[in-house]
Order: C-alpha cells, then structure tokens, then sequence
C-alpha cells in the first residue's frame, strides 16, 4: 500500500477524469472549512493564506473548467446519443445540474472576495456558515452526478466520442492530445 496518491486518469478517459476532479471538489471544500476553522483559533497566517490561495485556485480555474466539460461537451453529447424514451429523464436531470452549477457559482462569488483578501493577507475572516453551505450544495451535487449521470455516460457514448470529450477537455486547459 502505497502513501503516495494515485495519479488521476488522463485525458484519454475523461469520464473517470470527470470522477477524480470530483475527489478534489471534496478536497478543496473540507480545506475551505478548515480555514474558516483555522482563522477563528489562530488568526491570520501563513497557513491560512497558503490554504486561500489553494482554495481560489481550484475553483477560480479548475472548477470552473470542469462545469464547462459537463455543460459544452458531456451534456450536449448524451442527449445527442441518448434514445427518446431516456431524452425528457436526461433532460430534467441535466437543466438540474445545470442550475445547480449556477447556485454554485453564487456562492462562490461571496466567498471569493474574503478568500482574496485572506490570499493577500488583508482580512482573517471568513463566513464558515457559507463555507458550509458551498460544501453542502457540492457534495450531493457531486454523488448525483457519479450515481446517475457518469453511468449514463459510460452507457451511451461511443469510443470515439469519449476521444473527442477528451480532446476537447485538453484543449480547454491548453493542452493538445496526440492523434
């Protein structure tokens, strides 16, 4: 057994890499309200700015990259594949995901300003009941989208359009796959 993490997948399996920007979703959520945490009892710090910079990071560009891998790919592809009798169940679920990244992207618009201040060592507060409310929408957001939304993926989308997912996910982040 290994200390070291596993890699994640790469580009070439982006479903399961989909899955493991869930894992640092979760991640970077418990480190938000362990600075709430760590403010409170210890006040700013080194610590505490290295743990805003991280946090910001993530969700200022990782994040945001990951909703538009769902919403400008992996969406319009399933209900390109996905059969009638599955198109209005696919649908619903994905206008849900949907507004649910933008209920999201509201919240982290409050926390973004202290986290910035607290990054740049100007502020050592931090809202922990909205920190626990940010985690609280992605979590289930999260184990809805690897209980019913990536199988369906997994079921409908043909080999090539799994290489194009990834080629286009790469290329959102500056990247380009080989042919």
């Amino acid at each position: 057994m290994s200390a070291l993490p596993r890699p994640a997948p790469g580009f070439d399996q982006p479903l399961a890499l989909l899955e493991a920007c869930h894992d640092r979703v979760e991640s970077r959520c418990v480190l938000l309200l362990r600075l709430a945490d760590h403010l409170q009892d210890q006040g700013l710090d080194k610590d505490a700015r290295l743990a805003a910079r991280q946090v910001l990071s993530y969700f200022d560009d990782a994040g945001v990259k990951h909703h538009q891998d769902e919403e400008q790919d992996l969406f319009p592809l399933m209900l390109e594949m996905c059969g009638e009798a599955q198109r209005e169940v696919l649908e619903r679920l994905i206008a849900a995901l949907r507004e649910e990244h933008r209920h999201m992207e509201r919240l982290w618009a409050e926390i973004r300003g202290p986290l910035t201040a607290i990054r740049d060592g100007g502020r050592a507060e931090l809202d922990r009941e909205l920190a626990r409310r940010f985690q609280a929408l992605y979590l289930p957001h999260i184990e809805r989208e690897e209980r019913e939304l990536l199988p369906v993926a997994a079921r409908l989308l043909t080999a090539e359009q799994l290489r194009r997912l990834g080629a286009s996910m790469a290329a959102r982040r500056g990247l380009r796959l080989a042919p």
